[in-house]
């Protein structure tokens, strides 16, 4: 059996004619950079997500870049974040000049540690980066500082609650474009109004530029696909919820080793990933791998440790709960479309796996 990590045809199938009809409509209109389908995202999307405003941008990567931009982070400032996430959560703080500063992950829930974090703040912090990863909502630490929820992974699961929360909508997320999009989604008005300014090179009116930004306007064309899918998305995180739950009455029964954690669940948690700890990881992966399984591992070498930031000083042992988090996770199908057969499949392959002492 074939089990893809992602199975794109099967979510996008059955809207083939609504979002070609949303696609044509925008052809027809003629108004591919922002515009009327932009700005209904942007509203659509906020009401979903019981937020006052939505600013629609050209990546999940820029919503952070903006974000920051728009705090006035730069040379000299520190940003405190996890060092377990994707490389846009801290390249985007490099990118401002800024230093990153790092506090370690609580093992279960491969979060941000709440505590590490504050304690992580300094005279010198001007933000703080949460990720709320893989799906999982974080703990937010209590501090000063402005917040910048990373989102990315877990659109719905949790309110704003910082000063911002920064969305992806790479075709891997629940809520995927066909191509790039992001946005930044925010109770703060005047921050609303200065992200969109920052969007489009600090213009307003055109020719006239208040700030130095840069060009991270979501495309219109990604809008009105975003908006046909939108309306799915509450029964797709349903489905991955319900999967979640299935894999834990499977696993259950298959008698695997006490090793192999499940990630938590919680009332929120949208699982854009379904990620387990594994003993032999690498193994299990080729083994499943060569049973026709798509896995991936989110994320096999730390940030601290990445070789971009080696300047900053950080060495292996710094942070041991994300750095054996690194060694251990692997992520399996969770996609809404998944079928029971399939998810019996992949089980199935993973016990003959530690059955077979492989």
């Amino acid at each position: 059996m074939k089990v893809p990590l992602l199975d794109l045809k099967a979510q996008n199938g059955p809207l083939r004619e609504a979002i070609l009809a949303a696609v044509a409509d925008v052809v027809d209109r003629g108004a591919f950079i922002l515009g009327p389908e932009v700005e209904a995202f942007e509203k659509e999307l906020a009401a979903w997500l019981g937020a006052r405003r939505a600013v629609g941008l050209s990546s999940g990567t820029d919503a952070l870049l903006v974000a920051l931009m728009a705090l006035g982070v730069g040379a000299g400032d520190e940003v405190v974040t996890t060092p377990f996430s994707f490389y846009a959560t801290v390249g985007c703080i490099a990118r401002l000049h800024a230093r990153p500063i790092f506090a370690d992950i609580e093992p279960d829930t491969f979060n941000l540690d709440a505590r590490a974090a504050a304690a992580a703040c300094g005279p010198k912090t001007r933000a703080l980066i949460p990720v709320h990863l893989f799906g999982r909502p974080a703990t937010l630490p209590a501090v000063t500082v402005p917040v910048v929820e990373d989102s990315a992974q877990a659109i719905g699961a949790c309110k704003v609650t910082g000063i911002a929360s920064c969305l992806s909508f790479f075709p891997s997320k629940n809520l995927g474009a066909m191509g790039d999009g992001g946005a930044l989604v925010t109770d703060d008005e005047a921050f609303a109004d200065k992200v969109a300014l920052l969007r489009a090179h600090g213009s307003k009116p055109k020719y006239v530029h208040h700030l130095v930004g840069g060009n991270f306007r979501l495309d219109a064309l990604q809008a009105a696909i975003l908006r046909v899918k939108l309306g799915h998305l509450a029964e797709w995180t349903a489905g991955r919820r319900r999967n979640a739950e299935r894999y834990r009455r499977l696993f259950a029964a298959a008698n695997l080793p006490a090793e192999i954690i499940l990630p938590e669940d919680t009332a929120s948690h949208i699982y854009n990933q379904f990620v387990i700890r594994a003993p032999r990881r690498d193994a299990l992966r080729e083994h499943l791998g060569r049973s026709g399984v798509g896995t991936e591992i989110y994320y096999p070498l730390t940030l601290h440790l990445q070789p971009c930031f080696a300047e900053l000083g950080y060495r292996e042992g710094a942070f041991p709960h994300a750095e054996r988090a690194a060694q251990e996770v692997l992520a399996l199908p969770i996609y809404a479309e998944l079928t029971e057969a399939q998810q019996a499949y992949v089980v199935e392959r993973i016990a003959a796996f530690y059955r077979q002492g492989s």
